[in-house]
């Protein structure tokens, strides 16, 4: 799977009294597929993965592949206390089709997550995912910071395919780059401009072009509407070698100039155009223009995203046109004057 670009991490909206509003979520991924993102994250941290149960994160799953567009790479992050738990909920996302898995380090037993420990989890995992996983480094919230020497062993596995860094250190970037250059090179398949085929867009393609007309409905005057045929999907491969994702929009710009292929990040969430704006004018060479619109987002997601947090995330959303609503207890919402200063903080950056 091709991951280049802009990926969105996107929030799992709640009711007052704290279910999942699937109505709400529908609209959002929806309102995503029309954006230039690449794709969007389903139940990272920004999604609030740690707090929903198994049931609903099955249904969290379902409902954003129901809402999304084909063309939009879609990644879930499925990491479990137990490789059985984290394989099942892989399971889950490949009978959804997605295209691939974001996996972190366990945490409960962080003080027994040796090298050794690491290795066998994240191996196991890939070993029994039916889709490609991707590593998930965040040291802030998981205390383990996977060794660079970790990934670039991991990198050689044949079904781990990336990582999503998100400590936050370009330099870091770098030397992840550099460490797992020498991986195995895959062969992915990719559209006539180089952009990403999903799974699903590979399987509606696929679908039968014509509808059945039973003998009844024609007898019984029923008007039935026949489906267009499809337009075959052009295609083709392209050599990728261990693609390392930023996860901090705060260094986007740098990290792309260190080796990153794209990002997965929060602040695209409540601002995918601002984001992606990095990304392009990063990729047309334009470095006078990237650095402006680097700038540009450079306070507000750090204020908002990083110290903020999920609650802050959401209100963003709200405020740029898409549901947040309330993080789920024990986070706290916003207050009153953090949402004015979050509102200050884009009144440049709206969708």
């Amino acid at each position: 799977m091709l991951l280049e670009g802009i990926f969105a991490a996107v929030t799992t909206p709640f009711y007052l009294d704290e279910r999942v509003y699937y109505r709400k979520f529908e609209a959002n991924m929806a309102h995503y597929s029309r954006s230039l993102l690449s794709g969007m994250l389903v139940l990272g941290s920004t999604g609030e993965a740690v707090m929903l149960d198994d049931a609903e994160s099955r249904d969290v799953l379902r409902v954003a592949a129901e809402a999304t567009l084909p063309d939009k790479v879609l990644i879930a992050g499925i990491a479990r206390e137990s490789v059985k738990a984290t394989v099942a909920l892989a399971e889950v996302a490949a009978d959804c089709r997605y295209d691939s898995v974001l996996v972190r380090t366990p945490t409960y037993f962080a003080n027994q997550m040796s090298p050794a420990t690491v290795l066998h989890y994240f191996r196991s995992v890939a070993d029994r995912s039916p889709l490609p996983v991707i590593l998930y480094n965040i040291p802030q919230c998981v205390p383990y910071n996977i060794p660079i020497e970790v990934v670039a062993e991991l990198a050689q596995h044949p079904n781990i395919i990336a990582i999503k860094e998100s400590s936050g250190s370009v330099e870091r970037i770098r030397g992840l780059v550099g460490a797992t250059s020498a991986a195995p090179r895959r062969s992915v398949i990719v559209t006539p401009i180089f952009e990403a085929v999903t799974g699903r867009m590979l399987s509606s393609n696929a679908q039968t072009s014509t509808t059945f007309v039973s003998a009844g409905d024609l007898a019984g005057g029923v008007a039935v509407a026949a489906v267009p045929p499809a337009l075959p999907i052009k295609i083709r491969s392209r050599e990728v070698g261990f693609q390392v994702l930023v996860g901090s929009s705060g260094t986007l710009l740098d990290s792309l100039e260190a080796g990153a292929s794209g990002a997965i990040l929060a602040f695209a969430a409540c601002a995918p155009q601002a984001c992606q704006e990095v990304y392009l004018a990063w990729k047309d060479r334009d470095q006078k223009l990237a650095t402006e619109k680097q700038e540009r987002i450079a306070a507000p997601s750090l204020r908002i995203v990083g110290q903020l947090g999920d609650a802050g995330v959401k209100y963003a959303c709200d405020f740029n046109g898409y549901y947040g609503g309330r993080a789920r207890a024990p986070l706290l919402a916003v207050t009153a004057d953090q949402k004015t200063e979050i509102e200050t903080l884009l009144a440049g950056i709206r969708n």
